[in-house]
């Protein structure tokens, strides 16, 4: 499997595992309705698990354009490898959004609440505030991509830039990392902290004929991509720095 179809696949299978389980809990008439945000949070760690360790071995394993563009930045990762990586990761995302609207599509069928089918593809904030959502994507991705250095220090990228996996081990502790970012961080926005994960499922919600959907929210999706790529940058410069 090539670095970028294991991107792929992998981003495919956070978004569809991630979103699965906010659709499971949010739309009616599911076996998880109204389960809660502990199931949220736990279910996109173990969604990260699951792409670890499926793209490890061939790409490194980086599922977000957040953490591809900090590796860069860090010197960890060659820039010409960046665009690939990135488009990957969304498209990835995109089918990844697409896929769960045809495994729901008789719940969402029985959704009346337009923002409630938005939130199982993009994140929306509890409290609008385009100052203090931006931070908090940044702080969010910021804890992700600086852990992330020390968590695959020696394991994403060797001396020749060729991807080393990180295996199941290696994986768990980056679910766990995300885990406590969604427990303590995520209130605020959803915790996105990863562009393709927000963009690529957004757009897939703008396309696709979803039963009583309503906007997409464009207007505030720029947040999620700008905040999360701004928090993998600030991750690399403290981590070169230190």
């Amino acid at each position: 499997m090539t670095p970028l179809i294991a991107e792929f696949i992998a981003t495919f299978l956070l978004l569809i595992l991630g979103n699965g389980v906010v659709a499971n809990v949010l739309l009616p008439k599911t076996k998880g309705y109204d389960s809660g945000w502990l199931v949220i949070t736990t279910g996109w760690g173990l969604a990260v698990f699951t792409g670890v360790v499926v793209a490890g071995p061939y790409s490194g394993a980086h599922l977000n354009p957040a953490v591809t563009l900090g590796l860069a930045a860090a010197g960890e990762f060659p820039w010409a490898e960046v665009p690939g990586y990135i488009s990957a990761q969304i498209l990835g995302a995109f089918l990844g959004g697409t896929s769960i609207w045809l495994m729901y599509k008789d719940h969402y069928k029985e959704t009346h609440d337009s923002s409630i089918i938005l939130a199982t593809f993009s994140t929306i904030p509890a409290i609008r505030s385009s100052f203090n959502n931006l931070i908090s994507e940044i702080m969010g991705t910021f804890v992700l991509v600086f852990v992330v250095f020390y968590i695959s220090d020696g394991q994403l990228m060797n001396t020749s830039n060729t991807p080393i996996g990180l295996g199941s081990v290696g994986a768990l502790p980056i679910a766990f990392l995300v885990w406590c970012i969604g427990l303590g961080l995520g209130g605020t926005t959803g915790f996105a902290i990863n562009p393709a994960r927000d963009f690529g499922p957004r757009l897939a919600h703008t396309i696709l004929p979803i039963s009583n959907k309503g906007s997409s929210d464009w207007a505030y999706g720029w947040i999620p991509i700008l905040g999360p790529l701004l928090g993998g940058v600030l991750a690399a410069a403290v981590y070169i720095v230190i």
